[in-house]
């Protein structure tokens, strides 16, 4: 059941900033105003029945016709040793992800740093926020004002700008999808860390949760560092998703999160 709500949630989250195409073995979601952000433009893979070669094929040729570097998000690949050898033989770069899966368990108290203030994000304070996440890597950089403006225009998203002594600094936002919500896009300008902004910041968005008609708040950290800083705001760990990430050009993940360009 958990996977089922996992899946559920991770499909509407795609398909907020992108087109979807069902096909028999998952998805294709394509943005051709963001060509160069992997989440909107990707072959989304949960099933390897069919012929190999013309679901890779089918693939390339899809992203291709329209400029965009073909790649796939797959899951379940471990016992796929055909299908990745036939995307290796094709070019494909592989890389692989443990990605846990973190759900809001508990309450944690926390003293509100007065010099702290947190706001919605609206028209009149946005640009602030998308600077600061495009001087985030992780978040993709300069790619990111696209994306901002895509989900800040859409009801299920709510994005928070916090201010630490009236200086905009660390951001984050939620997407709702029917008893659900994820946390995302969760970012701290380098001089302002090790302040506590954001512990400060989500136990405020929690808050802020509660008062919606949601059952499950949850966050997929990208790394173990990040997973224990959720930890420290009431989130637990509730499993790990082995994700893989295939591409026939550009960096990889990996390179970008480290700034590698």
């Amino acid at each position: 059941m958990i996977e089922t709500y996992i899946h559920q949630l991770d499909i509407a989250y795609l398909s907020s900033f992108s087109t979807k195409l069902e096909k028999s073995w998952g998805y294709l979601f394509y943005n051709e105003n963001q060509p160069t952000y992997y989440d909107a433009n990707h072959a989304n893979l949960s099933s390897y029945e069919g012929n190999t070669e013309e679901i890779i094929n089918e693939v390339i040729d899809f992203y291709q016709s329209k400029n965009i570097i073909p790649r796939f998000y797959l899951t379940n690949y471990e016992k796929q040793e055909a299908f990745l050898t036939v995307l290796k033989d094709k070019g494909f770069r592989f890389e692989e992800f443990e990605s846990p899966v973190q759900l809001w368990k508990r309450n944690v108290e926390i003293a509100v740093d007065p010099k702290v203030t947190i706001e919605k994000v609206t028209t009149k304070n946005m640009q602030a926020a998308i600077d600061i996440e495009c001087q985030i890597q992780e978040l993709g950089g300069s790619i990111r004002e696209n994306a901002f403006k895509e989900e800040f225009a859409q009801k299920c998203y709510t994005h928070y700008l916090l201010k630490y002594d009236g200086v905009p600094c660390s951001t984050a936002c939620v997407f709702f999808h029917e008893q659900n919500a994820r946390l995302e896009s969760v970012a701290t300008l380098k001089e302002y860390r090790g302040k506590g902004l954001i512990g400060q910041l989500i136990h405020y968005i929690q808050e802020e949760v509660k008062k919606k008609n949601v059952e499950r708040f949850w966050v997929f950290p990208i790394n173990e560092q990040v997973e224990k800083v959720y930890q420290k705001s009431g989130f637990e760990t509730i499993m790990n998703i082995k994700a893989g990430h295939a591409f026939l050009g550009g960096k990889s993940v990996e390179e970008i999160r480290k700034g590698l360009y």
